[in-house]
């Protein structure tokens, strides 16, 4: 049986007049939250008003993206349902499947070229050879975001400081609406190198966690749980710039790079730029 769009009208509409029986959720293809509705009836009912609210209020195209995502590919009606129609969906998905394999190998080889290492001083294992890392994106790309996030879990156990798998857990977690590991993840993609803030503000997956009431403090201390002391992280770095090269180009140049770091402010950086210059 084919499946049906869901409205959202409708869904808040379930939330209102039947949320304590969890008729939103089991509507919503949420099956889990659905019988813990009906397990805490009393709460589920004052629960339940606050979704219906939201649901209301939420953007159709948001609600499609997180409900209906197995209809935004699709680019031909049932009634319209020729080998042609189906030919052209089918090859524009795998296009789309090649474009995102293909960015993700690019981010891959630029985490192998920093040449991350590991406490004893070796070289990390190479994320390429991660199977389970491979198994959870195309369970994410299957909307299998639980089952997504068992293996990157298993990825990680390979190798922890793996950014793309933290972001990945991070957009996992966000749409399965588990703010707090969504901010764990996303925190330790940040402290090992994540620095496309931009995604993170405008990533459809985060628009759940970018709505959370904590979420302002941490984008506030630099996408971080707890804001880093910069001075103290910046010592070290700082120390090393001067023996490393005799160069005033190059030594302001890795002043630079300490800054988008984040780990001098502008204040500190003029302080340190003045001492080079004197």
């Amino acid at each position: 049986m084919a499946r049906k769009r869901k409205d959202k009208t409708s869904a808040a509409l379930l939330a209102f007049f039947g949320g304590w029986l969890g008729l939103h959720r089991f509507y919503l293809g949420q099956i889990g939250l659905g019988i813990v509705y009906i397990c805490f009836a009393p709460l589920a009912a004052m629960v339940s008003f606050i979704d219906g609210i939201i649901l209301l209020s939420q953007d159709e195209e948001k609600f499609d993206f997180k409900y209906n995502r197995e209809f935004l590919d699709i680019n031909f009606r049932e009634d319209d349902n020729t080998d042609f129609d189906r030919r052209r969906a089918v090859e524009k998905r795998r296009r789309r499947e090649a474009e995102e394999l293909a960015a993700i190998r690019s981010e891959e080889m630029r985490i192998r070229k920093m040449n991350i290492k590991t406490p004893s001083g070796t070289r990390a294992k190479s994320p390429l050879k991660n199977v389970h890392k491979l198994d959870g994106i195309a369970k994410y790309k299957e909307f299998e975001f639980l089952a997504a996030i068992e293996s990157f879990k298993k990825s990680l156990q390979v190798y922890y400081k793996d950014i793309a798998v933290h972001f990945n857990l991070a957009c996992a977690y966000s749409i399965s609406e588990q703010a707090e590991n969504a901010l764990f993840h996303l925190d330790k993609a940040v402290e090992y190198g994540f620095v496309d803030f931009k995604r993170i503000k405008d990533h459809d997956a985060l628009a759940f966690l970018r709505i959370q009431a904590e979420f302002e403090q941490f984008a506030k201390n630099g996408y971080r749980l707890n804001k880093p002391d910069t001075k103290k992280a910046a010592e070290p770095e700082i120390q090393r710039i001067i023996p490393e090269s005799n160069n005033l180009l190059d030594q302001l140049k890795k002043l630079g790079e300490l800054r988008d770091k984040g780990l001098l402010t502008e204040e500190e950086f003029a302080v340190q730029k003045q001492k080079l210059l004197r």
